[in-house]
């Protein structure tokens, strides 16, 4: 058995790359979550098996064309899942579930590959519609509902232990 099968599974959804690779900003909280996110990586980050998906490349291709490629760099280093039929369901039925809006479609789809494929962790700073503490339970128990295992959504805070 190789090594790395025993190390817990994250799917990275696109603020970690976004932030990790961002100019220093100004905004107080923007700056922490950065500065966690750079920590995570570098000190963290081998604990792990890193998991994206074509999502995460799309989104993170978009903008500046210096700062995509900063990103590519980085995601470089992680396995990359598919975007099946089953993900594709998983994430309509939390859209239909009314367990996050339906602007927040790519949201839903980040969660349902992070469930179908089986990762322990989802890391993201998007609190708003993946990491929301009044939906995160909802979201856990529809998809353990579908029949999947529900990833722990978290921030790069949060997995630092």
């Amino acid at each position: 058995m190789r090594q790395d099968s025993l190390k817990p599974k994250v799917y990275l959804e696109t603020t970690i790359p976004s932030l990790l690779t961002a100019w220093p900003s100004r905004d107080v909280l923007i700056a922490g979550q950065q500065q966690a996110t750079r920590d995570w990586w570098e000190e963290r980050r081998q604990r792990y098996q890193l998991f994206i998906s074509g999502l995460v490349l799309a989104e993170s291709r978009r903008g500046d064309a210096s700062a995509a490629e900063a990103r590519d760099k980085v995601l470089a280093a992680c396995n990359v899942l598919e975007y099946t039929e089953a993900t594709r369901q998983l994430a309509r039925m939390l859209l239909v579930a009314h367990l996050l809006p339906v602007k927040a479609a790519v949201d839903a789809a980040h969660i349902a590959v992070a469930a179908v494929h089986e990762m322990d962790f989802l890391l993201t700073w998007n609190c708003r519609h993946i990491a929301n503490a009044t939906s995160v339970d909802k979201v856990r128990a529809a998809i353990a509902t579908a029949g999947y295992a529900p990833p722990v959504i978290c921030t790069p805070m949060e997995l630092m232990i």
